[in-house]
């Protein structure tokens, strides 16, 4: 529910300065390194929080595609690649999204784009998640593409990017209703393929998921870290690389998961390999919403 409406407005007005800033920064023969580093130092000189590390998704990867340690990917032409943001301020998160075509697939942005509009013109108190996604699934097949059908926009509190409700992407049958004051994302993605992601390679993102103390002194040294600077939003390995040794930092990251201590959040290609849009805002639920990304 909401608290100081003023921080969630602000995180949503530097989250959308950032969408803007992102389709100029994104272009043929620029580095996903160089891009997502202009991008995340562009949200500290606005004053904002990074919420989670930038995603800059190529293609058939749909999401958490972030740049990794000494990352050597460029876009080329023909790349579709969804810009994925969040910004936060005191902890309460503006979480948006833009496709950026480089000369492919624009009628596939056009979808989600369409499907995302529809869907916020309904959102209401009272509103049951199932409808949105009935709205979401129309708008995108209209085009002629399909929704993804195990992806879906979600609930945000402060801290928590992802919190209850699940918002479908597709009819799930789901008759639980919005209520005034909630903040939910509403991202639909569609796709030329099947409609499904599955797990693929590391991200290099992680989340805090729970405490358990460390004899390591190493391992408490970046767990303190971890839980001083960012506490329960995800964060990059590349992040921790500036602030530890570069060579080790990865395997005390992969202790602290194998403990349970962290969630890695896995790139989310889509099943067959098809293109894959995103679009999404950040919504506070009332008689009007109010639309803060």
């Amino acid at each position: 529910m909401i608290d100081n409406i003023n921080d969630w407005k602000r995180a949503g007005e530097i989250a959308s300065q950032i969408r803007d800033f992102a389709k100029k920064v994104v272009k043929v023969d620029v580095s996903l390194l160089e891009a997502t580093n202009i991008i995340e130092k562009k949200i500290i000189d606005l004053g904002g929080g990074i919420a989670f590390p930038v995603d800059l998704s190529i293609n058939e990867i749909a999401a958490h595609y972030s740049a990794v340690l000494d990352d050597k990917t460029v876009f080329k032409d023909g790349d579709l690649i969804k810009a994925d943001i969040g910004v936060h301020i005191n902890g309460a998160i503006a979480d948006t999204a833009v496709s950026i075509s480089l000369n492919s697939k624009k009628e596939l942005i056009y979808a989600t784009d369409k499907a995302l509009a529809q869907a916020i013109k309904i959102i209401r108190p009272g509103i049951a998640l199932y409808e949105i996604g009935e709205v979401i699934n129309q708008s995108i097949t209209e085009y002629g593409f399909v929704p993804i059908r195990n992806l879906s926009g979600h609930g945000i509190e402060r801290y928590q990017i992802h919190a209850e409700p699940t918002v479908p992407n597709f009819n799930n049958k789901d008759k639980r209703v919005l209520s005034k004051g909630q903040v939910i994302a509403i991202e639909p993605f569609a796709t030329d393929g099947i409609g499904l992601v599955t797990e693929g390679k590391d991200s290099f993102i992680y989340e805090l998921s729970r405490k358990k103390p460390q004899r390591d002194m190493r391992l408490r040294k970046v767990l303190d870290y971890i839980e001083r600077n960012y506490k329960t939003l995800p964060f990059s390995a590349r992040w921790l690389a500036r602030e530890f040794d570069k060579n080790n930092i990865l395997m005390l990251l992969n202790n602290l998961e194998r403990q349970g201590i962290l969630k890695h959040y896995k790139q989310l290609p889509e099943k067959s390999s098809g293109m894959v849009s995103q679009s999404e805002h950040t919504v506070i639920v009332d008689d009007k919403p109010i639309v803060i990304t």
